[in-house]
Order: C-alpha cells, then sequence, then structure tokens
C-alpha cells in the first residue's frame, strides 16, 4: 500500500500503486449481489443450467466485478488528511472476460491525473485493471473518478 499526504497526491501521476491482494469470488458473492440488484439471471445463480452455458458455470455480474474496485483500491492507497472520500464517477468501463465463480480477482491500478476541484478538494482519475488469476484477459477495465477533501 502506498501512503502519501493530501498534499502530496499530484506526485503520483504516472506512478503504479501496484497490485491487490487476491479476492474470491463465491457463489455466495454473486447470490447475494443478485438479490441486492434484483438480477437473478441464471447465468449467475443457476450452476445446474449454467453447466451448459456459454461459460460452463456461474460467473459474476459485470457489475458485481466493477463493483468490488472500490474496496479492492482501499488496499492500494491511503491518503493522510483526508476527512471525505467520494466516488465521483467512471470515464471508462469495460468487461472483457467474465470471472467464472471460484475464481480469484485482484486490481492492479495507477494514478493518470490529479487536480483541484472546488471546496478545496482534489480530484484524482486512476486506470484500474481487475484481473482473473490464470487469465491473460482482464475482467474489467475502468477508469474511476474520486473526490478527495481535507
Amino acid at each position: 500500500m502506498i501512503t502519501v499526504a493530501f498534499d502530496e497526491l499530484e506526485s503520483l501521476v504516472g506512478t503504479p500503486l501496484g497490485a491487490t491482494e487476491w479476492m474470491d469470488i463465491t457463489q455466495a458473492r454473486i447470490d447475494t449481489f443478485a438479490e441486492a440488484t434484483d438480477d437473478p439471471q441464471w447465468i449467475h445463480v443457476d450452476p445446474e443450467r449454467a453447466k451448459d452455458g456459454p461459460f460452463g458455470t456461474t460467473i459474476a455480474h459485470g457489475y458485481l466485478t466493477l463493483s468490488l474496485i472500490v474496496p479492492l483500491f482501499t488496499g492500494l492507497l491511503d491518503v493522510d488528511g483526508v476527512t471525505t472520500k467520494l466516488n465521483y464517477g467512471l470515464n471508462k468501463v469495460r468487461f472483457p472476460s467474465p470471472v467464472k465463480v471460484d475464481s480469484r480477482i485482484r486490481l492492479v491500478a495507477s494514478i493518470t491525473d490529479v487536480k483541484a476541484v472546488g471546496g478545496g478538494g482534489k480530484e484524482i482519475t486512476w486506470a484500474g485493471t481487475v484481473e482473473v488469476e490464470g487469465s491473460d484477459k482482464p475482467a474489467c477495465v475502468a477508469e474511476p473518478v474520486y473526490r478527495f477533501y481535507p
């Protein structure tokens, strides 16, 4: 994990933050997400039917994979002197390959831009890639935007 002072965030532009620990994607996690989002499509929640589907098993929702970048990112960067952190949005997101049940994922990220915003805050844009253990293709490529306030 990289720790940086709020006033030094700009020094991280272009710096790779590294990779997180691996996170397990279980059927229970997928089912919980399906229930929370009212998205019980069989390809996610029906292991028996999914055996005959295009991936041979159930897969995580793309938005589940995307949502996990938030907790994963907190394992890469800590900013001292911040009282409020906001997820401001996404400039881009793609899902090049599925995350099969019982896979493990991790996040690799780097800061691409830092700029001042109103209220004394700073907006950081970062490039993130969610990797699947043992796969050459990423599960998710995203460009999130966060805002930090002292």
